[in-house]
């Protein structure tokens, strides 16, 4: 009963090692594309971001809400 029990740990134990084996492998052969990928998403990420603040942050002449509480440039008291 007792070697059995052994015998499972040991099983389980080879399992998680050939896991942490076989992960760490294919994270050292494809890192370069990992990185990469990684890399665009940031860039992507980062532009979209500035670029929607940027716009955002642009008073658009007749654009403005009506009520707005500050003036937009070329609309009296903001529309």
């Amino acid at each position: 009963m007792c070697q059995k029990i052994i015998n499972g740990i040991a099983i389980f134990s080879g399992v998680v090692s050939l896991t942490v084996v076989g992960t760490a492998g294919y994270v050292y052969v494809q890192k370069d594309a990992i990185i990469e990928s990684v890399k665009q998403k940031v860039v992507g990420n980062a532009i979209g971001g500035l670029a929607g603040g940027a716009l955002k942050s642009l008073p658009v002449p007749g654009l403005a809400p009506k009520g707005s509480p500050l003036p937009v440039p070329g609309l009296p008291f903001g529309g």
